[in-house]
């Protein structure tokens, strides 16, 4: 076991410094993602022909390779963080805008109609009705971002260490150490369903009024997240 969390010097970090980092690396983009998509999403709600052209532009770049992106990043960014959170970022926008367009399109006209009569414009109706009943999908959508997010930040490995736990897979090869590409694996599976059961527990608490075993309809996947990691 101590070879198991004898993580090489050359990686500069521990490795519950590594893990940290994949967190950092991995839920930023996705808070910066759903930053960017809530007000898109009601652009698309309230001009419903926006729609249609902004998920075929995100489909489009979802399908854009992450190393292609890198590439094309690190002329601007460095081998830097920042050069792997904004694909990142721009990938959960795939999953984000439809979970916020479907849970906020699902609020029942009769109580749209309560809100502008007690006097609620249209940012006060979004942010204060809207939203909230919207919840349940939006955090669906979270829980997908999130664990695609978690195994994407691997990749970083590619360019110059940037792949906080996906090191330890290049430093195995390197090292002839296949039990740290174990630790990686099992430390990257542990993270997705610790915040995966976070955002759970999130749900249960924004929404008292759902029952317990409620599941509410999560965002559509554009393909299997293990399939997307192994190809990116």
């Amino acid at each position: 076991m101590n070879g198991f969390f004898d993580i090489p010097s050359d990686l500069q970090h521990s490795w519950t410094g590594l893990i940290g980092l994949h967190l950092r690396e991995s839920l930023l983009p996705v808070a910066a993602g759903l930053l960017l998509a809530l007000p898109l999403a009601q652009l698309c709600v309230r001009f419903r022909w926006l729609y249609p052209p902004v998920l075929g532009l995100t489909t489009v770049l979802y399908a854009i390779p992450s190393l292609a992106f890198f590439v094309v990043l690190i002329d601007y960014t460095g081998q830097t963080e920042l050069t792997v959170m904004i694909p990142l970022a721009v990938y959960s926008l795939v999953v984000l805008v439809p979970a916020i367009v479907d849970g906020v399109r699902s609020v029942p006209q009769e109580t749209l109609a309560a809100a502008t009569a007690m006097g609620f414009g249209p940012v006060r109706r979004y942010l204060q009705v809207q939203l909230p009943i919207a919840t349940p999908a939006i955090v669906a959508g979270l829980r997908v971002a999130v664990v695609s997010s978690i195994s994407l930040v691997s990749v970083g490995a590619l360019i110059g260490n940037q792949g906080a736990l996906g090191n330890l897979l290049a430093a195995a090869q390197k090292y002839d150490r296949p039990e740290l590409a174990v630790n990686a694996v099992l430390t990257m599976a542990a993270l997705a369903i610790v915040c995966d059961a976070l955002l759970v527990g999130l749900r249960v608490l924004l929404t008292p009024w759902m029952p317990r075993g409620a599941r509410p309809k999560a965002a559509a996947r554009p393909e299997p997240l293990t399939a997307k990691g192994a190809a990116r």
